[in-house]
């Protein structure tokens, strides 16, 4: 199984804002003054922008506009509904947010197909979110499709046992810990394991300070070394700058690339780059608005295409 894509899905925002219903354990958003409409030019230029760099070195970027209607305001991170998979599996996944479950559209689907990518079977695990259980897809899992493992940090927004299903329909090795951060002196569960970690073909980043048990350090750094990753560290401070939300794309002519935002790689420092570099280009795009308000920044608006395209 490859570990990355040349094709990805992003959804354009049309009303954003700081999503209330997200913020009660996503210890990341923050509000800023300014109306709706100021708000959202300025995030729709932040993605435009940004979906033209990845376009312009050769990656394949899906566009599809949210609805105002649906009132969505966090539709700009697709990955946490959906999933695609080489073997044209897609999972659906339960979202611990009353509105972002209407984010969750069929036509994007079939807007996948019309682009030419084949979708065999549907594996729905939002029937889960009757029960207030969740797994919010690439946002809580950390998929080594190439070592067929899954990293997962749970919280309130990743329940064990639904991981363990995932794992076993999808047949991953469940790496499973827990991810804190400090808030107000306390700690509390980080709200997403793709904030403080990324994995790479060669090498993961990860916020290790941030898993407080050292058992379960050890056996995350135990995995990752067993893979062959080199692992590139990140303090805390940096984490909340979003360096762990990073996501390794291929462009054109098989060139690879580390994706994220500007506030992310200004945070880096030279050491840590030249590691990166070693491996592949940093790309970095301004996500100000949207990072601020969101909480989630350049990996939680790409959702990989991994879907085997249709045969002419």
């Amino acid at each position: 199984m490859k570990q990355i894509t040349d094709s990805i899905l992003m959804i354009r925002p049309v009303a954003f804002r700081m999503n209330e219903e997200t913020a009660v354990n996503n210890y990341f958003q923050k509000n800023i003054d300014g109306n709706v409409d100021e708000i959202t030019q300025k995030a729709q230029q932040e993605f435009d922008d940004f979906a033209a760099k990845l376009r312009k070195v050769g990656v394949n970027v899906v566009v599809v506009d949210d609805v105002a209607e649906n009132n969505t305001p966090d539709s700009i991170f697709p990955n946490n509904w959906v999933s695609f998979h080489e073997t044209g599996d897609i999972a659906l996944y339960p979202m611990f947010a009353e509105n972002r479950r209407r984010e969750r559209r069929e036509d994007i689907l079939q807007r996948l197909e019309e682009e030419g990518f084949e979708i065999k079977n549907v594996i729905d695990y939002t029937a889960a979110e009757e029960e207030g259980i969740f797994l919010e897809g690439t946002g809580s899992l950390l998929l080594d499709r190439a070592n067929e493992k899954a990293y997962c940090a749970l919280s309130e927004r990743a329940d064990e046992d639904l991981l363990i299903e995932f794992c076993e329909d999808f047949e991953y090795m469940p790496i499973i810990f827990e991810a804190n951060q400090t808030v107000n002196g306390e700690r509390k569960a980080i709200y997403h394991t793709n904030v403080m970690m990324c994995l790479a073909e060669e090498f993961a980043v990860i916020c290790l300070d941030t898993i407080d048990d050292k058992k379960q350090r050890k056996a995350v750094i135990n995995s990752l070394k067993e893979d062959g990753k080199e692992i590139l560290t990140i303090t805390e401070e940096q984490m909340h700058q979003f360096a762990g939300n990073m996501l390794q794309v291929q462009g054109a002519f098989n060139k690879k690339y580390l994706v994220m935002s500007e506030r992310a790689h200004q945070s880096l420092t030279a050491d840590q780059v030249a590691k990166i570099e070693k491996h592949c280009e940093i790309l970095s795009s301004s996500l100000q608005t949207i990072e601020t308000l969101g909480g989630g920044s350049a990996r939680c608006m790409l959702a990989e295409v991994f879907l085997p395209k249709t045969k002419k």
